[in-house]
């Protein structure tokens, strides 16, 4: 009926993929999620001028809401991020890339922040093209040859260097007996995944070739989370493909042109993250978090004085495609999302075994809340702490309006690092726990539609093994087929594998529950299997 509503279906058409939307169809019901809602808020912000909150979209889910509430927006009055003068000077660290640049000065040579991703390839894998691929890539973004060093100050900075030519390291295990081979390749793979970096080398991305056999071999690709994060997977897959696809024809790759780097954006965030922005956000934080108090797991082990390097396990497990059904009905009839349910849930049985009834959990957010940084390689993931207070006995539904609320609290207030927020609310820091929260949620749905392949080649993705846990557990569930699949991700030196089983088999059972009654109050929800019942 106006510009506003052509403009908000076409953006909702370009972030959902449906060609035909009805200003008064369901951004939700249509398959938006939370990181979709931001995406769709940033690309109308860029077209619009008129910085539209989050929260907007779950309170005025159609076009013809939506437009009313973007009529009622201030126009942003953010700075644009544009391109900054490349004058060969030391540029600034971002937030997040500052707290692992600290990291690894505290721990050298840590493989806690290095980003695997092993592939298995069969077929004649070119690794001239390989090379000349992730070559393209180095001088394609810049944050693949920038070096993290100690200006004379004694602080943070990062040089931008030339582009260098990538030689992926060949490792042939051919001459292995065939009944050895295979654990000698993931031998191998394991140990590159643990190689360190050094942050002041500019080359903070490894490509290794495994060869198991003339047309069968293993890709390792290798980087620093200070240069990576989940969303660049998807970019680097696509990215690889076409530019190895180039390679192997002999053509010039065809990628859109890069409007800014992310030294751009880093240099943008520290000048935006001041004045009265900083405050509001430090404002809302303080509210929420001040006092957060510790979550007592209890633990198989004693919890040692220092958290270095604690080696992680995982167990598996998943939700049939009715019962989450069920759960997204749910969802939809409060306004909330399906990460919303399944975080309330999670909350639940971290409440009951530790017998706590306020809860703080970490979750991951996108943090590319710019539409100019949605095909960047670079560390943009913030981490939000979503703290739910579940006392009272309310219902299953009341409790995921109160955990609503305080998601999209959150999403309002996404600008302020978690680094920021350590520095500003200096809990006591107990170096055995991360700092405000020690279980984290990831609900995996950044868009990495864009699978590993490489043309003429058969590609799987498969799991490096001998990563570092990060957190005391995390919880990371992704729909597929309907179904969820979840694995939970713990610290070997604090839980037993069997103990971790149980806590899936309560979150599974738990979850069976929620989507038979909703309406049930939280101490009517059962999580015991039947083997415990009985």
């Amino acid at each position: 009926r106006n510009s506003t509503e052509e403009t908000i279906t076409a953006v909702w058409t370009d972030v959902l993929g449906i060609d035909t939307i009805g200003i008064h169809d369901n951004f939700f019901e249509l398959g938006g999620h939370s990181l979709l809602a931001t995406q769709v808020t940033s690309r109308l912000r860029q077209r619009l001028g008129v910085d539209v909150p989050v929260r907007a979209l779950f309170t005025s889910p159609t076009p013809a809401a939506l437009a009313e509430a973007v009529r009622d927006a201030e126009a942003a009055d953010a700075a644009p991020l544009v391109p900054r003068e490349r004058d060969g000077d030391p540029l600034p660290l971002s937030f997040a890339q500052q707290r692992l640049w600290f990291l690894d000065k505290l721990t050298p040579g840590s493989a806690e922040y290095l980003v695997p991703f092993g592939l298995r390839v069969r077929g004649a894998l070119e690794i001239g093209a390989l090379g000349a691929a992730f070559t393209g890539l180095v001088a394609r973004h810049e944050v693949l040859r920038t070096r993290f060093f100690t200006d004379e100050a004694g602080r943070p900075a990062q040089i931008v260097d030339a582009p260098w030519a990538v030689t992926p390291a060949v490792h042939d295990v051919r001459t292995v007996p065939a009944d050895d081979r295979e654990q000698a390749a993931l031998e191998i793979m394991a140990a590159e995944a643990r190689r360190p970096f050094e942050l002041d080398s500019g080359r903070l991305l490894r490509a290794d070739v495994v060869r198991l056999a003339d047309e069968d071999q293993y890709v390792l690709i290798t980087l620093h989370h200070i240069v990576s994060d989940g969303w660049s997977s998807g970019i680097l897959a696509r990215e690889l493909r076409e530019l190895y696809a180039a390679a192997v024809a002999g053509r010039e790759a065809s990628l859109p042109g890069l409007s800014v780097q992310y030294a751009d954006f880093a240099a943008w965030q520290r000048e935006q993250l001041s004045g009265d922005l900083l405050e509001r956000q430090l404002t809302y934080w303080r509210e929420r978090l001040t006092g957060v108090p510790t979550l007592e797991l209890p633990t198989d082990h004693g919890r040692p004085a220092e958290r270095e390097g604690a080696e992680g396990d995982t167990v598996y497990f998943s939700v049939p495609s009715e019962v989450v059904e069920a759960l997204r009905v749910t969802a939809r009839g409060q306004g909330a999302s399906l990460f919303m349910v399944l975080l309330a849930v999670f909350q639940i049985v971290l409440a009951r075994y530790c017998r706590q009834d306020d809860i703080a959990v970490g979750t991951p957010i996108a943090g590319r809340n710019r539409a100019e940084t949605e095909e960047l390689i670079g560390f943009f993931v913030n981490t939000l702490v979503l703290r739910t207070d579940l006392a009272g006995d309310p219902t299953f539904v009341e409790l995921l309006d109160r955990v609503k609320e305080t998601a999209l609290g959150a999403y309002d207030h996404q600008d302020l690092p978690f680094e920021r927020l350590v520095d500003e609310l200096a809990p006591d820091r107990d170096l055995s726990r991360n700092p405000l929260f020690q279980t984290l949620f990831v609900f995996q749905n950044t868009p990495d539609g864009e699978s590993w392949s490489l043309p003429g080649l058969t590609v799987e993705q498969v799991g490096v093994g001998g990563q570092d846990a990060k957190f005391d557990l995390q919880l990371t569930a992704v729909e597929a087929d309907g179904e969820l699949q979840a694995a939970l991700e713990y610290r070997t030196d604090l839980f037993d594998r069997v103990s971790v089983e149980r806590l899936a088999g309560h979150l599974v059972t738990l979850v069976g529950s929620v989507a038979a009654a909703p309406g049930a109050r939280l101490s009517e929800l059962n999580m015991l299997t039947v083997g415990e019942r009985r």
